[in-house]
């Protein structure tokens, strides 16, 4: 290994022991506060998750990416992180759920990668026994590098000074964030709001970073040492292809680095909004990813032209490749979780009903003839078919349900959201 080719840059996995306690807020503050700085932020979000990464997104200015060790492997985490410290002034992770839950925690991930971590702790109604907590997760695991703790819903100066004398000497407080109302992120079944939806996102976030600045000084994270990595390139199975990618509010559920992929497999992107458009751009193939199908049914419904033209590419032999709300546009019909339904494309034998429990959630393998494809499904929909599939996922976790995948001519679609860098030859099979 060349170690001059090694990268330094600032760097922390941002955890909290439990869901709901405000990484999401905390890591888009920190992204916008250093930006703030005149700094260049990249931001990555653990595990399969579409929406915090476009509220992230937005806070640094830069696409997000995802890590998953299982999802993407090591190398390919690894690569990742090691482009992006080229040219970054801090880089900064949000980890899922609790430090240490899930078979692939976020503490796997740190150790894996050897990012240090820094936990998010709500200190509300905490006084020492909030130092006591950071002990317990920085001392759980050896091994596990430990960057400090941001406390969270600080009630004034005096509290976070409390916080952070009752802290041990090798624990620091990185951040203090004020408690105020006005900085969380509105939610709905499947997690936050869209970045889209939030009209004063700007407003939280700048006010956000000011509260993560005003109790207690904002940390710079100590710079981490990338090894160089680099794997091979996808081939180029769709040089001359054209794929028509649906992007909008009812189909937002896009890895950046499927579409990253797909161009450096030699695809031309272009991108229309069944939501908006009439037609379909000219192109080879079209990609309709997941996303809010149930929360835009009438226009969905009203755009019959959209629906015609799908039906028209699907007719003349062209490939459609559907995930999760993709997959539920093109069947005949959908109801949301209050029972009013719609007439969608109908390409598929069908309809769905949203659920107020979810459906089914994990992480899948896809077994094709091009080889094996990883990703995860989440959904609250109940599908009712009578079209046998083609094939099966298998989940990563046993007691998790399988998910069927159709193929009807040159059409596949599931509910599954696959990471196409995993095997970009499969990847290429869904557009040829």
């Amino acid at each position: 290994m060349n170690a001059a080719a090694t990268r330094h840059c600032p760097a922390i996995l941002i955890s909290t022991p439990a869901s709901g306690q405000g990484k999401t807020t905390i890591t888009a503050a920190l992204a916008y506060y250093h930006r703030q700085q005149n700094r260049k932020v990249r931001v990555f979000k653990t595990g399969p998750d579409f929406i915090d990464p476009q509220i992230l997104s937005f806070a640094c200015e830069q696409p997000v990416y995802q890590l998953d060790l299982w999802m993407m492997g090591e190398a390919h985490c690894c690569e990742m992180l090691y482009n992006a410290a080229a040219d970054a002034d801090v880089i900064l992770i949000e980890g899922a759920m609790g430090l240490f839950d899930g078979d692939s925690s976020s503490a796997d991930l740190a150790q894996t990668l050897d990012v240090p971590v820094a936990v998010v702790i709500d200190a509300g109604g905490m006084a020492q026994t909030f130092a006591a907590v950071a002990y317990g997760l920085a001392h759980y695991r050896a091994n596990l590098k430990f960057a400090g703790v941001i406390a969270n819903k600080v009630g004034s100066p005096s509290h976070a000074k409390l916080l952070e004398e009752a802290l041990p000497n090798n624990i620091p407080l990185l951040a203090a964030m004020a408690k105020d109302t006005g900085v969380g992120m509105p939610s709905r079944h499947l997690g936050l709001l869209q970045a889209d939806e939030i009209g004063d996102l700007d407003l939280r976030l700048a006010r956000a970073a000011e509260l993560l600045s005003s109790l207690a000084p904002c940390r710079l994270p100590q710079p981490v040492t990338f090894a160089p990595i680099t794997t091979d390139p996808p081939p180029k199975l769709l040089t001359g292809k054209r794929i028509a990618v649906a992007r909008n509010a009812a189909f937002s559920f896009i890895y950046q680095a499927n579409l990253d992929c797909l161009q450096a497999m030699g695809a031309e992107l272009t991108f229309f909004s069944p939501l908006a458009d009439h037609v379909l751009p000219e192109a080879d193939s079209v990609y309709l990813p997941g996303g809010y199908p149930e929360l835009h049914l009438q226009t969905l419904a009203d755009y019959v032209a959209m629906k015609q033209a799908l039906q028209q590419h699907h007719q003349a032999g062209k490939p459609i490749y559907a995930e999760c709300g993709g997959f539920l546009y093109l069947l005949e019909r959908l109801a949301d979780k209050h029972g009013h339904a719609a007439a969608m494309a109908g390409l598929l034998p069908g309809s769905a009903q949203m659920q107020q429990r979810l459906v089914n959630m994990g992480m899948h393998s896809l077994q094709l003839e091009q080889g094996e494809i990883r990703g995860h499904s989440f959904h609250h929909s109940q599908l009712e078919t009578t079209l046998q599939p083609f094939t099966e996922s298998k989940p990563q976790r046993n007691r998790r349900c399988n998910e069927n995948f159709y193929r009807v001519g040159s059409l596949q679609a599931s509910y599954l959201h696959t990471y196409f860098p995993f095997n970009p030859q499969v990847a290429a099979g869904f557009f040829l």
